[in-house]
């Protein structure tokens, strides 16, 4: 007698889906590739744990060229994916920041936050926390040995923080946190690539694109089943009761769109509304034509994804100290 197919309980696609036994499928994401030298950039990277009782991990990027009298900005990056699926380990992540750290001449520490379902929300907002917490610990010199690079190689001086889709989001959470916080990290700005914010009422493509409106619906319902829905604070940083946008503890700010992304239109608002507060800093604004959500990491050897990782370069780099 031939088994019956698993009846499909919830689907999140693209994404996953979860069957009525309890079992759960990721459909994409799931890649790895192992950490090491990368012939074609000549960037070194290592896998290292940095919360043991979490078992939070992250990965390292460094230009192979470095010497220890230089150093580096550090770049503290979260990754996309709709806060459920992929790793730092996933090949088109480690593809892109590869291709980042030998553009930009910076050390990435890739964050590998925990994901839901299994790790509902706030548990990724949690994880990305502790990993600053990790990063202000190594300034303070509690040296543990997993971290030579950064200890070598890295101005403290001059950290920023990165992320794309979920990964912007989670940065743009940590750069309020910090602000009223005892976290001795001082971060001089945001590269926000595709960011992931949302709201239950649409707004510009929203209001025409019901079915992608839909679809990015029914992700955030899924990894964060709150009272408020789309409305949920970590979600829709404009709706009333979300912290002012002033309070962000950064000096500049770059927000980058797709003129194809549904999400465009809250990256612009997001742009619009930090400009426009009483927040002392700089923030820039670039938009890709003819491009749709995180196009660069599907296509990194494209001429527009290329010059999209130049304008991140230059943005971690303006005020950079040359080495002599």
């Amino acid at each position: 007698m031939e088994s019956e197919t698993p009846e499909v309980s919830i689907d999140v696609f693209p994404y996953l889906r979860v069957y009525k036994d309890g079992t759960l499928e990721r459909i994409a994401g799931t890649e790895v590739v192992p950490a090491g030298l990368d012939s074609e950039t000549d960037v070194l990277s290592k896998d290292i744990v940095i919360v043991p009782e979490t078992g939070v991990s992250a990965r390292v990027y460094i230009p192979n060229s470095v010497h220890k009298e230089q150093k580096l900005p550090l770049v503290v990056y979260f990754h996309g994916g709709a806060f459920c699926i992929a790793t730092v380990a996933e090949p088109k992540y480690h593809t892109s920041l590869n291709m980042l750290a030998a553009e930009a001449k910076v050390v990435v520490l890739s964050v590998d936050y925990r994901l839901a379902p299994e790790y509902p929300l706030p548990v990724a907002y949690e994880d990305s926390w502790a990993s600053l917490q990790w990063v202000a610990s190594r300034i303070m010199g509690d040296n543990d040995g997993q971290e030579d690079w950064l200890k070598d190689y890295v101005d403290f001086e001059q950290v920023f923080l990165a992320g794309d889709s979920a990964g912007a989001n989670i940065a743009h959470h940590l750069a309020l946190k910090i602000k009223d916080s005892d976290l001795d990290l001082k971060i001089l700005g945001i590269g926000m690539i595709h960011p992931y914010f949302w709201g239950t009422n649409p707004i510009g493509s929203e209001i025409t694109d019901s079915f992608r409106k839909g679809l990015v619906d029914n992700w955030w319902l899924f990894v964060c089943p709150s009272d408020k829905g789309c409305d949920d604070l970590l979600i829709n940083p404009f709706v009333d009761g979300a912290p002012d946008l002033a309070g962000l503890a950064c000096d500049r700010v770059l927000v980058i769109v797709a003129e194809k992304d549904i999400l465009k239109d809250r990256g612009k608002l997001y742009h619009e509304k930090l400009a426009r507060s009483n927040w002392p800093g700089t923030v820039e604004l670039m938009e890709t034509e003819g491009e749709d959500h995180v196009f660069h990491i599907f296509e990194p050897n494209s001429v527009k994804s290329k010059s999209m990782v130049k304008r991140l370069a230059s943005f971690f780099n303006q005020g950079k100290t040359p080495v002599l």
